[in-house]
């Protein structure tokens, strides 16, 4: 069986901050399981991909800033056969925000959300702060990865940045949220491998700052987490990412309980920090998907 890595083209951007070159890690690793496995730059025009029979999407981080192409790359994929980890129908699915409304719908707990699409001209008098009950809200581009175009609006000061919006409402659909004041204790990720938890940790943002990418100045932290905030993490996997070699479940603690931020089954960092045992349980998750 021959295995595709899934990369992209080096962007310093995605890496600044990292101690660890985990992408490369965990293809020696594997390499070293005698597996035929060789990394692949997802959108390069050149590799053949009926050559693979699995591909592995480890690193495609700058999809989302080429998104008909990666979609077109999605459709390849399924047209020559080749079997993707995770799931084509999971991965067009996570790649557009809207998907947190689904989630919602099924009952578990995400952070409350308002989509505003392409072309929608908002006024200065807009209701959205009314309908999220919130003085303060975050905004964010449906189809994006890491803080990009990301604001943090006020009440007070809407009318201040509502021109910035509609110019990038133009180009793009928004998802709107209330600022989550329990961002500033951190946001904590459980990673599960094949549906199997592995391991959990926190992160923190910066000072002054409520973003917690580490290239943005967040810290890591592994503490000591409560067995019923994993279980409910893995709700989320066991309902929608059914099938998935990874998932990592991101968001926040209130009033006790674990709610959503994000479910990551595209390019998410897996914080395996050169750790054998999380390397093992990644590699059996392979293993028991294809065998």
């Amino acid at each position: 069986m021959r295995i595709a890595y899934i990369s992209y083209v080096k962007q310093e951007r995605y890496t600044q901050g990292l101690t660890v070159d985990e992408e490369s890690e965990v293809l020696e690793f594997l390499k070293g399981k005698e597996l035929d496995i060789h990394s692949e730059i997802w959108n390069d025009a050149q590799v053949d991909w009926q050559q693979y029979d699995v591909a592995v999407l480890k690193s495609p981080w700058d999809y989302h800033e080429h998104i008909d192409m990666f979609y077109a790359w999605l459709d390849t994929m399924e047209r020559l056969g080749v079997r993707l980890l995770n799931p084509v129908p999971l991965v067009r699915w996570n790649s557009d925000k809207h998907y947190l409304k689904d989630i919602a719908d099924a009952g578990l707990r995400v952070i409350p959300s308002l989509f505003i699409e392409k072309g929608t001209v908002l006024s200065a008098a807009t209701g959205l702060f009314d309908e999220l009950a919130s003085d303060k809200l975050v905004i964010k581009p449906c189809i994006s990865a890491g803080a990009k175009n990301t604001l943090v609006v006020s009440r007070n000061g809407f009318g201040t940045e509502v021109e910035k919006l509609n110019a990038l409402l133009a180009a793009e659909s928004y998802i709107v949220q209330p600022f989550q004041e329990e961002i500033k204790d951190g946001e904590w990720s459980f990673l599960f491998f094949n549906g199997k938890y592995s391991h959990g940790l926190l992160k923190t943002p910066g000072a002054g700052d409520f973003r917690v990418q580490h290239y943005l100045g967040g810290s890591i932290a592994y503490p000591e987490v409560d067995p019923k905030h994993i279980a409910q993490a893995s709700n989320y996997v066991q309902q929608f990412a059914a099938g998935s070699l990874y998932a990592r479940v991101d968001g926040i603690l209130k009033n006790g309980a674990f709610h959503l931020m994000e479910l990551e089954l595209i390019e998410p960092y897996l914080f395996l920090d050169s750790d054998r045992e999380r390397f093992e349980k990644y590699y059996e998750a392979l293993r028991e998907l294809v065998g």
